[in-house]
Formats: C-alpha cells, sequence, structure tokens
C-alpha cells in the first residue's frame, strides 16, 4: 500500500485540465484559501422596500435580544411598541447581527418589510401567514387575528404617538 501523498506534476496536471487559463479563472491578486476580495464601496441593503421607524422600550426586568431577521411584530411581550405597524416587518440591520434592549431601555429602531411571499411562520405562532400589503383574500384576516392572538397572549403594545411622547419625556428628563 502506498502512504505518501501523489506525485505534485499529477496535482499539477488536474488543475490546469480543471481550470484552464482563461481570464476570471484566477483572481487578479493571490487570495488565501477562502478569503473574499470586497469592493470599496458600501453596500446597500434592503433598497426600495417599506420601512418603519418604531420607539422600542424592554418593560421587562432582563435584557432582550432581536435578531435581524426575526419577526418584529412577534418579538418579546415585554417590548413595548406600535405592534401594528411593525406587522410584516423585521429590523433594517445587516444580516447575523442584533440590537440589544436593557431593562428599562427606550430606542428608535427602523424596521423593514420582508420580500418574496412574505410568508411568515414560526416564532411566537402569532402570524403563521402571508404579512404582505397587498390585497389577498386571507391578508386582513389574518392580520387582525394576529392582532387580536398578541393581545390576548399578553404583548405589550402602544400607538406610536404614546411611544414618541414618551420618547420626548424620557429624552428631557436626562438633560
Amino acid at each position: 500500500m502506498n502512504t505518501k501523498n501523489p506525485a505534485p506534476a499529477k496535482n499539477q496536471a488536474q488543475a490546469a485540465s480543471l481550470y484552464p487559463n482563461k481570464p476570471g479563472f484566477k483572481p487578479a491578486k493571490p487570495v488565501v484559501v477562502g478569503g473574499e476580495i470586497l469592493m470599496n464601496a458600501p453596500i446597500e441593503y434592503n433598497t426600495g422596500r417599506k420601512t418603519v421607524k418604531l420607539v422600542v422600550r424592554n418593560t421587562g426586568d432582563r435584557p432582550i435580544q432581536v435578531g435581524s431577521h426575526f419577526h418584529f411584530f412577534e418579538v418579546n411581550r415585554y417590548l413595548e411598541f406600535d405592534r401594528d405597524a411593525a406587522f410584516g416587518c423585521h429590523l433594517n440591520i445587516p444580516a447575523t447581527t442584533a440590537i440589544r434592549f436593557e431593562p428599562g431601555d427606550q430606542k428608535e429602531v427602523e424596521v423593514v418589510a420582508y420580500s418574496g411571499k412574505r410568508r411568515v411562520i414560526g416564532f411566537n405562532g402569532l402570524v403563521m401567514g402571508y404579512t404582505g400589503d397587498e390585497d389577498a383574500p386571507t391578508y386582513f384576516p389574518a392580520r387582525m387575528h394576529a392582532v387580536r392572538k398578541a393581545r390576548h397572549a399578553g404583548f405589550k403594545n402602544i400607538s406610536e404617538s404614546d411611544a414618541e411622547a414618551a420618547m420626548k419625556k424620557s429624552n428631557n428628563t436626562k438633560k
């Protein structure tokens, strides 16, 4: 049994046949294995989609962290904000990131509408279906049903005007 590595000439011949010496097969600069070459321009994401700014307050006694793709309508029941405005939206932050709300914290966040088919399944089980704005036979009943379920399950809710007034009041007391 041969335990030695294959001859280097054989490996080089295989590599040459798999990747011919044509433009596009070799990077302009050497890159380490698994490396990436990024553009210098900033990356734009969620462009052209509906966004909403919300004032969110953590009324609980523990920190709450919300990930970038979580359906914001269904986040922790101790976060108080206008849940109706957040229906069908997630945080407008880069993927794999999150926002943390410490107990008593009040922050303004921006949420963006889901794209694609906008079906939201799972999370806290409040929606389990379509969350888009377009007319659809099941849209409005699903939204009303989800709002009713959230209220019944004890999810905190506040109108956006009340949240903005509370934000202004807390900013004035900090000065």
